[in-house]
């Protein structure tokens, strides 16, 4: 049941308000918002007129237990883990989305909650305003804290393609060399070519012995002593 009131005194755990009934009812500081609230005064002021549901009358002990949360409208309360909600995104942050399901606290939806692959950005997945399934996977009543995941619920993104590594072009193998057909070809000086020649068109086997040039300049002086004594025994005989 509905009912208007008035603020007449304010505690640490709540307010108490004059409906009209000859005894104040009581509203607590958790009925008086789906959200945490830290202080009475966030809400309530004293002398306030304000909207109230009847929660509970105990006519035992004389006790009327007021809310300010709507009946019907969804609070942390009455929401369990695994329960499946409707949201709509309303912010992003690096970790993670927040998401308005209703109860006046916005749930986060962490980034590792997003899918079963690795999601690197919230972006990459939802979008402000995006309205979106989510499930329960923790609730803190205390902390007035929701946490979601969307795994299961919707289709997996899809990876984004890694770059191919160009693999290096083939360096191709150096040609060997040609072979050098006059690398053991021998050497000879102008006078072996024509001491050979003079073998092959005589037939003969000449000797020739390689020496130093000391050696060789002693063997032509001996052959010109020899020379000279023969012309001078030649002229003697004359």
């Amino acid at each position: 049941q509905q009912v208007k009131g008035t603020v007449k005194r304010i505690s640490e755990f709540g307010a108490f308000v004059d409906i009209g009934v000859g005894r104040d009812g009581l509203v607590h500081i958790s009925e008086l918002s789906p959200r945490r609230i830290a202080k009475v005064t966030d809400v309530l002021q004293e002398g306030q007129q304000a909207d109230f549901w009847i929660k509970k009358l105990d006519r035992d002990r004389n006790r009327i237990s007021l809310t300010m949360i709507e009946p019907g409208m969804k609070t942390i309360r009455n929401m369990e883990k695994g329960d499946v909600v409707l949201g709509t995104v309303t912010r992003l942050m690096p970790y993670g989305a927040f998401v308005d399901i209703g109860i006046g606290r916005d749930a986060l939806l962490h980034v590792r909650e997003m899918g079963e692959r690795y999601v690197a950005k919230p972006e990459d997945v939802v979008t402000v305003g995006e309205q979106l399934e989510a499930r329960i996977i923790d609730i803190s009543r205390r902390r007035a804290r929701v946490d979601l995941s969307i795994k299961g619920l919707r289709p997996e993104p899809e990876p984004e393609p890694t770059p191919q590594t160009e693999k290096p072009e083939a360096v191709p193998e150096p040609e060997p060399e040609p072979e050098d057909i006059f690398a053991e070809a021998e050497v000879l000086s102008p006078f072996a070519a024509a001491l050979r020649r003079a073998e092959e068109s005589s037939g003969v086997k000449l000797t020739y012995r390689k020496g130093n040039k000391k050696e060789r300049k002693g063997e032509r002086s001996r052959v010109l002593q020899e020379e000279i004594i023969e012309r001078t025994l030649t002229g003697n005989r004359r």
